[in-house]
């Protein structure tokens, strides 16, 4: 059954890898739009040098080593935005970037700003979902976890509809290198097996987790 109850800051304190995959088939509500979350990568800070924050913190990385439940929002190849939940104890610097969803509510905000292409690739790809949700760097450090106390949160990540252990599929990130040049020693992509919602790119060594 699906649920739009808010995930409470204790689901997202918890290592990358376990957060990532359990973050599928969750909804991602911002500025009047909803995404059912299809894919997803883990990045663990210090001990990661695929990790913005893996040389330790900088003004643009100082939010991910916070507490969990915070945005972390960078620009990336001259003009994509890219969405990530910061998660894991303070100090890890570890975060979750939401690489692809489907458009569940807001489809007449996010059809202008992605230029009238097809609705499946509308969030399709982390820069693609940047645009969809029409965020940037002025919504970095976003605390998604607080109370309301009455004012609307402009972001928040809900219950949705969690995927199975058995359809979560299970690669390499995409573009980032690891020991063997090929990234397969950071089996940290996650993402909806068969999904059409998902980004094109498939690595090799793919795998499927079993319940």
């Amino acid at each position: 059954m699906t649920s739009d109850a808010r995930l409470p800051r204790a689901f997202f304190a918890r290592p990358s890898v376990e957060v990532a995959p359990a973050l599928l088939g969750r909804h991602l509500t911002f500025g009047g739009v909803t995404l059912r979350l299809t894919e997803l990568e883990a990045y663990a800070g210090g001990l990661d040098p695929g990790s913005h924050a893996f040389r330790g913190p900088t003004p643009r990385t100082e939010p991910m080593f916070g507490p969990p439940g915070f945005t972390y929002v960078y620009f990336t190849y001259g003009h994509h935005w890219c969405v990530n939940l910061v998660v894991g104890e303070v100090g890890s610097a570890s975060a979750v970037l939401v690489r692809a969803g489907e458009v569940l509510e807001g489809h007449d905000l996010v059809h202008p700003r992605r230029g009238g292409v097809r609705e499946r690739d509308w969030a399709r790809g982390p820069g693609r979902l940047g645009q969809a949700l029409a965020m940037s760097g002025e919504h970095t450090g976003r605390d998604f976890c607080r109370p309301a106390l009455g004012k609307p949160i402009d972001l928040v990540v809900s219950e949705g509809e969690p995927v199975p252990e058995s359809d979560v599929a299970v690669g390499p990130r995409v573009g980032v290198s690891g020991p063997g040049g090929d990234g397969t020693a950071y089996p940290w992509r996650f993402w909806v097996a068969g999904d059409p919602f998902v980004s094109a790119y498939r690595p090799g060594a793919v795998r499927r987790r079993r319940a």
